[in-house]
């Protein structure tokens, strides 16, 4: 593997200060851009540059003349941030590298597992739309000019800061105290997760990588438990024997909470399962290290450390609340 210059637009978010730090420490030479007013730390060594990215102005005026080996997009959201990066980077990368979402992908899913031909469509959630109109916009420019473009899906990633639930922190708030937590749909679907450090594997290898230029990978884990089994591991990890647990059905969860909505119906409500086989061939050290067994102890165990992260979120704790009475009601108060 040749070192290669990498700017990293963010750096530190979830996914993407894993893949700095992977980045990092196989040898490369990392940059990265942002307001530094990210939660996560970044490695030693890195070099850092403040901008703020919506400002093309700032952006310009903190990378000057550079060029890259590879820019790696973990900020752009709509088709006008991606305007801005083309108008910023064409010709000054040999790779530009646009961080998608596997929530793109047909919803419902016709068929699983899910692979890189599946089609893009999504009625549900307008970010997922949103990031459909970035990647035509990049693929567009691939196939008239010729910019170097791989556009990466990452399906629910986590790590030791993201709990994956509806009501993060709340949930677990709930589940010790021993008040009902509401599951969406009847717990059965399937739902792929992959730990942040097992993402940064693939996605490393992707890097200065002239296979992946013109490409489209999405990037999961292989561990695809269903969502009692998720909440089950989050509530052991709690220290909680016998969790509470009410189903309730993801249209009648986006009525009680409309912000929940979209993410449900939009993503979470239906089974997701990834064939894998397309990164794994340029990427044949990934694999799932971490499964959620394993990722609920990391993430009940550092939320226990530090106290100021734990917040119950008042307004979703009324909605569950009124979710469950709701669920009783219907089940006749069973």
């Amino acid at each position: 593997m040749s070192k290669a210059r990498i700017l990293f637009i963010g750096g530190t978010g979830t996914i993407s200060a894993a893949c700095v730090a992977r980045a990092a420490a196989i040898g490369h030479d990392v940059t990265v851009l942002n307001r530094g007013t990210g939660r996560r730390p970044l490695p030693d060594g890195i070099r850092v540059l403040r901008a703020d990215v919506r400002d093309a102005a700032s952006v310009r005026s903190a990378i000057g003349d550079e060029s890259f080996d590879v820019v790696c997009e973990f900020l752009a959201f709509t088709p006008d941030h991606v305007r801005a990066d083309l108008e910023l980077f064409e010709g000054r990368t040999g790779q530009y590298v646009f961080i998608s979402s596997a929530s793109a992908y047909d919803t419902p899913p016709k068929r699983l597992p899910v692979t890189e031909s599946t089609p893009l469509r999504n009625p549900f959630w307008q970010y997922s739309r949103d990031k459909i109109a970035c990647e035509d916009l990049l693929v567009a420019a691939y196939r008239k000019r010729g910019v170097p473009i791989t556009i990466v899906r990452p399906s629910h990633t986590y790590d030791e800061l993201l709990l994956p639930t509806s009501g993060h922190w709340t949930d677990i708030a709930r589940m010790r105290a021993g008040r009902p937590v509401i599951v969406h749909g009847d717990g059965t679907s399937l739902w792929t997760l992959t730990h942040s450090s097992d993402f940064a594997v693939a996605f490393t290898a992707l890097l200065a990588n002239p296979y992946a230029i013109g490409e489209t990978f999405h990037i999961t884990g292989d561990h695809a438990p269903t969502w009692n089994q998720i909440y089950g591991w989050l509530a052991d990890a709690a220290g909680v024997t016998d969790p509470h647990l009410v189903h309730v059905a993801s249209e009648t969860m986006a009525a009680f909470a409309p912000d929940l909505g979209p993410g449900l119906l939009g993503d979470k409500a239906h089974s997701m399962v990834f064939d894998n086989a397309k990164v794994k061939a340029l990427a044949p050290e990934f694999r799932t290290t971490i499964t959620f067994d394993e990722g609920a102890r990391r993430i009940v165990e550092h939320y226990d450390a530090h106290p100021e992260l734990q917040v119950v979120d008042d307004d979703l704790d009324a909605a569950f609340d009124r979710m469950a009475a709701h669920a009783m009601a219907l089940t006749g108060g069973a």
